[in-house]
């Protein structure tokens, strides 16, 4: 039998009483601007190093056991009162979900394929010989009573609109001599492409409310509604 989706608890938090004048202070209330992000989640393996040793590019990409869906759930208006100075904090913390398997590198060497060139230049600790990443198209799916049967897609993006690649997670995380340790997980941070329909969030989507995703007549989405299931799904294919 189909397996339920996970239940998600719209979380509660500091909202901005006058969202155009931070200086009026804030109230508490439930999250009115939910969202997700559309991410890939690196999990870490191999050896660890040892604290205040960083790990170096060249052997990286030895401690990136393998990648998963990651859905950084977050709560929009908490986030836009709290950033300010902090950033974001418990706009992020109520909820992360991630797909039930783990796909390691070797999976998905047959469809690796050459990244963009990254400009500016990036220093010698984040310079790999071979800048790559794979051909893995990522789709975002709402389903929900009134929208119909069959979910809606809301964003089609690929793997590829990532920046930065797994080794330089890697590289960067552990450049101050932090420590990694197997298990570990990375977020990739959300993945949009330049097209309007690849952003990878509804807060792009919508651009922050302002241009609703027309889903059908009568129906629309600027954020996530009470109800709504969110789908992410990833295909990889060679050219």
């Amino acid at each position: 039998s189909e397996k339920a989706p996970a239940q998600v608890v719209r979380p509660g938090g500091q909202l901005a009483v006058d969202p155009k004048d931070h200086t009026k202070g804030s109230t508490y209330g439930a999250c009115r601007l939910l969202d997700f992000e559309l991410e890939i989640g690196v999990f870490l393996g191999g050896p660890s190093n040892k604290l205040g040793e960083p790990i170096g590019i060249k052997t990286a990409p030895d401690h990136v056991f393998g990648y998963v869906l990651l859905n950084d759930w977050s709560a929009r208006d908490i986030q836009a009162f709290e950033y300010r100075p902090l950033g974001p904090f418990g706009s992020k913390s109520f909820n992360t979900s991630i797909s039930p398997w783990i796909v390691v590198p070797e999976a998905l060497e047959p469809f690796k394929c050459n990244a963009e060139k990254q400009d500016p230049e990036v220093l010698q600790y984040l310079k790999e010989a071979e800048h790559t990443t794979f051909d893995v198209d990522l789709c975002v799916y709402i389903k929900a009573d009134d929208i119909g049967k069959e979910p809606f897609k809301v964003s089609h993006s690929n793997f590829k609109n990532l920046y930065w690649s797994a080794p330089q997670f890697v590289a960067h995380a552990s450049v101050t001599g932090c420590n990694i340790i197997p298990g570990d997980l990375f977020g990739s941070g959300t993945i949009s492409g330049t097209d309007p329909g690849s952003f990878g969030s509804m807060l792009e989507l919508s651009w922050r409310g302002q241009k609703p995703i027309q889903i059908k007549e009568g129906v629309e989405r600027k954020f996530l509604k009470d109800g709504d299931e969110v789908i992410m799904t990833g295909h990889a294919k060679t050219a």
